[in-house]
């Protein structure tokens, strides 16, 4: 059983189904943090850590975090949105990246939200749309769908839809076009507010240990041997963080250089660098960059 009454423990929740689950688990398997898990299971130790597991339902973390039934939360930016909640947003985590949009039957004339004024408009995020459509100074008439949201123009139930959209192949498929983005979400970690400073310096760390893994992601670490005359031309060349370093080899004339780059651009860095006498290039994984 979890102690809820153990200071020494903090509590994170984690999606249990869904688009956000697996890349969540994965996170924190990646960032280190040992714990054994299957869809039968609500909650999980942590036996490298003192950190306790509870897989509930995505919509319901953002409330368990603020209630403090967690100390630390795993949800969707539009879900954090639609509930209104006052929690602390601490991390972007880079997966589960969608848009809350408008859209409209593709054969309508359409072009502005303003022209939606009096308008039905179908969502199953009735708060942040209300938000987006009062901010823009639109009156609409919103009708909470709890699911398929976009079939409903078809059926002559709405107008518009406000819904997430992440490749917009299934607005496509039901005749929709995007109008405006209500608002950009992915995955974030979120904390309870005033965590007491036991708990609060538990917390920094795991999200510490999983910006590192994120930060590291789109990285490589980049080591070749090169002649010490081309290393200025090597140093503008190279895209990354900060100076690379260099150490001198035992031939008096060469150097090694290491450095961290982006991953995309290393293919496009290997012919110049070639040119300017680079030999032996590595360039190798990075797990986990604290920059």
């Amino acid at each position: 059983m979890i102690n809820r009454a153990d200071p020494g423990r903090i509590r994170l929740a984690l999606p249990n189904k869904g688009r956000l689950s697996l890349p969540a688990a994965s996170l924190l398997t990646e960032a280190g943090f040992g714990f054994e898990a299957d869809d039968r299971r609500l909650f999980a130790p942590c036996h490298n850590y003192p950190l306790d597991l509870l897989f509930v339902r995505a919509e319901d973390i953002p409330e368990y975090t603020q209630d403090g039934v967690v100390d630390l939360g795993i949800t969707g930016s539009n879900l954090l949105a639609e509930s209104g909640v006052a929690v602390d947003r601490l991390l972007g985590l880079g997966f589960g990246r969608c848009r809350l949009q408008v859209a409209v039957p593709g054969a309508g004339t359409i072009q502005r939200v303003e022209e939606l004024s009096g308008q039905l408009v179908a969502t199953s995020h009735p708060r942040a749309s209300a938000t987006f459509f009062a901010e823009r100074g639109v009156e609409v008439r919103l009708v909470e769908i709890s699911g398929a949201v976009e079939i409903t123009p078809l059926l002559g139930v709405a107008d518009a839809i406000v819904d997430l959209v992440s490749t917009g192949t299934t607005l496509a498929t039901n005749g929709l076009r995007p109008l405006e983005t209500v608002l950009e979400s992915e995955a974030e970690l979120v904390a309870r507010r005033e965590l007491e400073p036991n708990r609060r310096e538990l917390a920094d760390h795991v999200q510490l240990v999983l910006a590192s893994v994120i930060a590291a992601r789109n990285k490589k670490y980049l080591m070749m041997n090169a002649p010490g005359t081309a290393v200025s031309a090597i140093r503008e060349l190279l895209p990354g963080m900060g100076s690379p370093s260099v150490l001198q080899l035992a031939e008096p004339a060469m150097v090694a250089v290491h450095a961290v780059v982006d991953a995309p651009s290393i293919w496009e860095l290997l012919g110049p660098l070639r040119q300017l006498g680079a030999s032996s290039i590595l360039v190798l994984p990075i797990e986990k960059l604290i920059p």
